[in-house]
């Protein structure tokens, strides 16, 4: 097959989408999305399995209909001449086993963990424009071992992929996510950590950090200065002291430091009202462009109460492009072709957006064929 990073690098480059884990809805949440909205999947391919992907394609294929044709690619760049109504696939390593779906299977998790290191590098090495993940399954990643067991999730292994390429180390390639959908933005202070852990995480620095990278990504996807609200760690944002004192000693001069760089940051406001305040509703702006949450839950939370099937993550402070959909491998569910593609779909249209250099995110999703 010969080495897929050797594709000439054109101007016009292809998204690439990892598979997933093939226990969980990934592959069918993705062979749904090439069926169901053709035009915005074209000039991408999915990295992963071929048997896997055709499972999949079968699944999600209704009664009385053929299913979606398979194309199996050698480089990223053949995918570019792959037809509308055709799902391309690069195959990654030796043909995977079938596994059970909604069973954690190491050799899942083994693969899972593959595909994201090798559109990491394709991205970095500038072969792709742009990597959507569909969701892993963490436990299946640790029980691949080790590189794998180290990683909690994608966004530690983009990162320590990112830092490898830049030769620095991972502390000097400083992540956050973001979660966003057309009616808010969240980035958050801490990921995945305990409770504990995340309140320990609510720095000078670590906040500050936030900040910036905030402010430098939404300076670039909307071409202004972002709006950024903060959210407090206490209730009522501590009240003036009275319920913790980090809005005061910690979060506030952060705040400040930013201000000093350009920064347009407010607050901190109570945790409880300002996702109220920034939300776009009924074609009504928000306040602020994006909320800055201390911890996981605190940001995560409200997005996911709009609709799971809307919402994107984004992972910012990389050198490169991905999100993806903000939702899990739903083992429940898996080969039940039940799984929604909407948030699969919704990724790949902010992949897009933000590998184009157009500036503000298109609005809307794309109608179905």
């Amino acid at each position: 097959m010969g080495n897929p990073l050797d594709a000439p690098n054109t101007s016009e480059k292809p998204l690439a989408i990892t598979m997933g884990d093939a226990a969980g809805i990934g592959p069918e949440i993705i062979a749904k999305a090439y069926r169901e909205q053709p035009a915005w999947m074209s000039g991408s391919f999915v990295v992963g399995d071929v048997a896997t992907m055709r499972r999949a394609a079968h699944l999600v294929t209704p009664s009385g209909r053929l299913a979606l044709p398979v194309a199996v690619i050698a480089t990223p760049q053949e995918a570019l001449a792959v037809p509308s109504h055709c799902m391309a696939v690069l195959q990654l390593g030796a043909a995977l086993e079938s596994v059970p779906f909604g069973r954690v299977d190491a050799k899942a998790g083994a693969l899972a963990g593959q595909c994201v290191e090798w559109a990491a590098d394709a991205a970095l090495q500038g072969q792709i424009a742009a990597l959507v993940t569909a969701p892993l399954h963490k436990e299946a990643l640790h029980a691949a071992g080790a590189p794998y067991n180290q990683f909690p999730g994608h966004t530690e292994l983009l990162q320590d992929r990112s830092a490898r390429f830049l030769g620095k180390s991972v502390a000097e390639v400083p992540v956050r996510m973001m979660l966003a959908n057309d009616e808010l933005r969240t980035v958050l202070v801490s990921i995945h950590m305990s409770m504990r852990h995340a309140l320990e995480a609510v720095t000078f620095d670590n906040v500050l950090q936030t900040l910036r990278i905030t402010h430098q990504a939404l300076s670039q996807v909307l071409g202004r200065t972002p709006r950024i609200a903060v959210a407090g760690l206490n209730p009522h944002a501590g009240e003036g002291g009275l319920f913790g004192r980090e809005e005061l000693e910690i979060i506030g001069p952060a705040m400040e430091a930013a201000r000093a760089l350009g920064c347009n940051v407010s607050g901190p406001w109570a945790p409880d009202t300002v996702f109220m305040r920034a939300r776009n509703a009924g074609g009504a702006p928000g306040e602020f462009d994006v909320v800055v949450a201390m911890y996981h839950d605190q940001g995560l939370i409200p997005v996911k109460y709009l609709g799971v099937e809307k919402g994107v993550n984004v992972t910012l402070g990389l050198p490169l492009v991905r999100t993806s959909p903000d939702h899990g491998t739903a083992f429940d569910i898996a080969g039940t072709g039940r799984a929604d593609a909407s948030s699969l779909i919704e990724a790949v249209r902010m992949a897009r957006a933000l590998s184009s250099g157009a500036g503000n995110l298109p609005p809307g999703r794309p109608k179905a064929n």
